[in-house]
């Protein structure tokens, strides 16, 4: 272990109740939640101050929650700044999931030509007419942990009546910034791996706040961890010499852990090694299973399934898991839990497999569980706080994603894409069926422009969707395949009024999807020679991270889409 930073911060809301003067006007925009908010605006109380501290982060989310009274208020205008070093929509899209949260009332969004932060909101009554509300925005240019201009939320402070009042460098700003510090001047060598885990360790007294749409929740702490994790890799993206969005580097496990803490702030930052077993829970009945499977029923489950047992070995020394079935029919790959923190796919990977082995000729691979070091970090770090996305454990304990590791650039570190190697060799199959998922809930990095970068097309759930990526000349069999299978996933009760509803929020805060509709599912087909199976299918569920009967109706909707896509499959190949 190394230590390489440790630092304490004195919490921005003790400051303000600390230095006002009795008699000051006080209006503050802070990273604290609401609870906290208001528990220091009684302090002031106290001292004779008249305070308002609100949410910096989602302002106006958190004003219509705290101050916006939308008794006989018919329909509602909000016009949003667009900033030159911004996505268009970036404002739009911090005001996700508004649409939802006002209930019938008509809501229309209108970019604003000036750039300054504030949002002007026209409330509209057939009784009392327009009423407007300017909800200020804080946000400040600069350049971010990569090297890049953002524009980000920050904190603010009014102390005058009147005046625009200046940036308040908050307690949450300024430990990101102390420990991105830290980590980048830290002397890493030169050679991949640099590390095994990097633990980045905070204590921030910060409740996640549930909002009354879907799985949305407003969390600072996994807003932190998303921010940390994706800043960091940034930086060792820029230090290998590879642009932004590299996903062959290889620096090592990334872990920030954000704790919740009953006052504290702190964070420390150290090397460990990787850990080596599971933290497993209970035996589910798979067809019902509400959680992310136990590693060992994963492994019960393939047992049960029977076939040729092939397996890899990780970074960490964990196995990869997989079974081939042979038969007669036209051979399917299936994969699960690639990214581990997308939580439906091996479950319903799992469960399809099992109906697939009963049937006479049945031709298949299966490997539901890919990334099994991933995996074993998302079981750690849901214990704290299970509804958090947790990217950290998308990629594997080599810091890489595994699709883009290959034979040529692995060099001793080929592990788990073993197991693809394998199955493609072992079965001949020229479909590829791999089960992904991605968060169930808005996805941010609000002090890195608040749009996770390079994966801006995710920041909001749209519904179960497909693509179809394929070699040329494959085009045909790509479209058979999206309209067979679109067409049986339209059958299964409620998903397609599930699509439409993800759907038509996004689009009222995101614009259009950029989505074909095939039956009624969003769709993308392109050619990808990249992949060495002439024809992948990939799932999106919304599924960081559910439990439940939305868990069940996941995993139901992967197996699903397997079933269908193996028995399409099959027709298409006998009619070519």
């Amino acid at each position: 272990m190394t230590l390489i930073f440790e630092k304490s911060f004195e919490r921005t809301l003790s400051q303000l109740v600390g230095q006002a003067k009795p008699g000051q006007d006080i209006e503050a925009w802070t990273f604290a939640d609401r609870r906290s908010r208001r528990e220091a605006e009684l302090k002031l109380a106290e001292k004779g101050i008249r305070a308002r501290i609100r949410s910096a982060y989602k302002p106006l989310v958190n004003a219509f929650l705290e101050e916006i009274d939308l008794e006989g208020v018919e329909a509602i205008e909000i016009r949003y700044p667009v900033h030159p070093n911004a996505p268009d929509n970036r404002f739009r899209l911090e005001a996700y999931p508004l649409g939802a949260m006002v209930g019938d009332r008509k809501i229309d969004f209108f970019a604003r030509s000036d750039s300054e932060f504030h949002y002007d909101v026209v409330l509209k009554s057939t009784m009392t007419g327009e009423r407007l509300v300017k909800v200020l925005a804080p946000n400040r240019v600069h350049i971010d942990a990569a090297g890049e201009t953002s524009v980000s939320p920050t904190g603010w402070l009014v102390t005058e009546s009147g005046t625009a009042g200046a940036r308040l460098p908050s307690d949450y700003e300024t430990l990101f910034e102390d420990a991105i510090a830290a980590v980048t001047g830290h002397d890493w060598g030169t050679t991949e791996p640099y590390f095994g885990e990097l633990n980045i360790r905070v204590t921030l007294p910060a409740a996640d706040e549930a909002l009354p749409v879907g799985d949305e929740v407003m969390s600072l702490r996994e807003a932190l961890h998303e921010d940390f994790y994706f800043s960091l890799l940034e930086f060792f993206q820029k230090k290998s010499g590879r642009p932004l969005g590299d996903r062959g580097l290889k620096p090592g496990q990334i872990v920030p852990e954000i704790v919740q803490s009953e006052g504290d702030i702190s964070v420390r930052i150290e090397t460990k090694p990787l850990s080596t077993g599971f933290s497993d829970g209970p035996q589910q009945q798979i067809d019902v299973a509400e959680e992310p499977l136990a590693a060992e029923q994963i492994e019960a489950e393939l047992d049960a399934i029977g076939g040729v047992p092939f397996e890899a070995t990780t970074r960490s020394g964990r196995t990869v898991r997989a079974r081939y079935i042979k038969g007669r029919d036209a051979a399917v790959m299936i994969s699960g839990g690639q990214h581990a923190n997308e939580t439906t796919g091996g479950a319903g990977a799992l469960r399809a497999a099992r109906r697939l082995a009963a049937l006479d000729g049945a031709h298949f691979t299966i490997s539901p569980l890919e990334n099994p070091d991933g995996y074993a970090l998302h079981q750690r770090l849901r214990k704290g706080s299970p509804r958090h996305m947790y990217h950290a454990a998308r990629y594997t304990a080599l810091g890489d994603d595994l699709e883009y590791r290959t034979e040529e650039n692995s060099g001793a570190y080929l592990c788990e894409k073993k197991i693809r190697i394998q199955a493609e060799t072992l079965s001949g199959a020229q479909l590829h069926v791999n089960l992904h998922g991605y968060p169930a809930h808005e996805w941010t990095r609000p002090l890195s422009g608040y749009v996770p970068r390079n994966f801006a097309m995710w920041t909001l759930p749209k519904g179960f969707f497909l693509i179809a990526r394929y070699h040329s000349g494959w085009a045909t069999q790509a479209e058979q395949l999206l309209d067979k299978v679109t067409r049986h996933l339209g059958a299964i009760p409620g998903l397609l009024d599930y699509n439409n509803r993800q759907i038509g929020l996004y689009e009222t805060h995101a614009g259009e999807t950029g989505f074909r509709i095939i039956n009624g599912f969003p769709c993308l087909a392109d050619i990808d020679d990249r992949h060495s199976v002439p024809m992948t299918l990939i799932t999106e569920y919304p599924d960081e991270t559910i439990y439940g009967p939305e868990f069940i109706a996941g995993h139901t909707a992967q197996m699903e889409t397997v079933l269908s896509a193996y028995a399409a499959w099959q027709q298409i190949m006998a009619s070519s």
